[in-house]
């Protein structure tokens, strides 16, 4: 089709980006009645939407920390952390990013960070829950919570602040030692350890059939997807137009939620947000003996997650801080796993290709979601850092109501653009 022939299709809004996060505000967009395209250069949830560790957290109120103990810093310093690894140019163009970081991590700003995240998990597996029965997901969820485990005494006393935070807003949680641990999950090798586990949270067994479902939720109910690249955006007599496989797209309001690509797209509008990214890393092993996991588990203090799909046992990795596009970093990956098997028989691997995906993060560890404070019609949902499986589903609702014109059903202040604004 030549750009004379293309036609131009007409839309109240456009969503830009088909992970977790723009799949759930078109899928609310559409459900308040507006007519909808999403856009994606892929098929819905190929990116970080499709590689996380499929849980849907209850708890969370404190909010991710630069390692600060000596031997935590020695341990990245020297390669030797499954936790954090880095490639040192990345972390000295990092420097000024990592410093609001710290600072977000402090008493202060972890008040904050609990004070504005606290409803938006309260409503976290209730709104997953309620998508999944309507889109035929629900298959993949499963009960029983997450495990956090922990190997060292500093690394449990580490914990107190989160377990703080839940009984603060009443989220239930069991702390466990040895034997219990290995009474909930027989397969782990637990013997010395301390764990919690957080009764509330959920899981999935495939985060990226989950997204799936919900965009075919969201076809079903009339909506359109098209395959274009974000990056053609451009503004025209008041309005949005982006050119698509087939189409052009028109529409007065548009959302980015494109992840870690969202700061490409806006400092082409102007507009600019401190965004950095963590890069992270998946395998899947088919355990040995016939071990296995009812849950999800974490090595807190060593950075990775064990969660029973399925496709086997999926080991995701902790923080990488690299370049957004350099090549996968298959060292990382080869660590965690070595830390994981004192753990779990993690057996031979189910496929040789590695997965990577990227994280974008804000400084404050929260997403933005609302209108643009500069471009009128633009709006913003992304920044989910570790969360976006989590609170796609909330924050999809909450933008979508405002783009509506509705109330939203949380106050989303909190998580303004506004609050990055010069």
């Amino acid at each position: 089709m030549t750009a004379k022939t293309r036609q131009t299709q007409s839309f109240d809004v456009m969503v830009l980006g088909a992970g977790i996060v723009g799949v759930c505000t078109a899928l609310h967009l559409r459900r308040l009645g507006l007519d909808v395209a999403l856009i994606d250069r892929k098929h819905p949830g190929e990116e970080a939407s499709f590689g996380n560790a499929g849980i849907v957290q209850r708890n969370g109120f404190v909010p991710h920390k630069i390692p600060m103990r000596p031997l935590q810093l020695l341990g990245i310093a020297l390669g030797q952390s499954s936790a954090v690894s880095l490639d040192p140019a990345t972390v000295v163009r990092m420097l000024p990013w990592l410093r609001q970081f710290h600072k977000a991590g402090s008493e202060r700003g972890t008040e904050i960070y609990s004070r504005v995240v606290a409803p938006l998990r309260a409503f976290a597996v209730e709104e997953h829950l309620e998508l999944a029965r309507s889109t035929n997901a629900d298959r993949f969820y499963r009960q029983g919570g997450w495990l956090h485990l922990y190997r060292s005494e500093a690394g449990w006393r580490g914990g107190d602040v989160e377990r703080q935070y839940a009984r603060v807003f009443g989220v239930a949680y069991d702390e466990l030692a040895g034997a219990d641990v290995t009474a909930l999950e027989p397969g782990l090798l637990a013997t010395g350890l301390k764990a919690v586990h957080w009764l509330e949270s959920c899981s999935v067994s495939n985060p990226g059939a989950v997204v799936d479902a919900f965009w075919r939720g969201f076809v079903r109910e009339g909506g359109c997807s098209l395959r274009g690249d974000a990056q053609k955006l451009h503004r025209q007599r008041g309005a949005w137009r982006l050119e698509c496989e087939r189409t052009e797209a028109y529409a007065p309001h548009v959302v980015v939620a494109l992840g870690a690509w969202s700061g490409d797209l806006l400092t082409t509008l102007g507009e600019t947000y401190p965004l950095a990214v963590k890069r992270g890393y998946h395998m899947h092993f088919r355990p040995r003996s016939g071990a296995s996991l009812s849950r999800p588990v974490v090595d807190v203090e060593n950075g990775f997650a064990l969660t029973p799909t399925d496709n086997g046992i999926r080991l995701t990795t902790g923080v990488e801080l690299a370049p957004r596009d350099a090549p996968v970093n298959q060292s990382v990956l080869k660590l965690a796993k070595r830390r994981a098997e004192d753990l779990f028989p993690l057996g031979r691997t189910l496929k040789d290709e590695i997965w990577m995906g990227c994280r974008p993060c804000l400084p404050d560890s929260l997403p933005v979601v609302g209108p643009s404070p500069v471009t009128p019609g633009l709006w913003l949902n992304f920044g989910h850092a570790h969360d976006g499986f989590t609170l796609g589903p909330v924050t999809g609702r909450l933008v979508a109501a405002m783009i509506a014109g509705k109330s939203p059903f949380l106050d989303p202040s909190g998580l303004s653009p506004a609050r990055f604004a010069l």
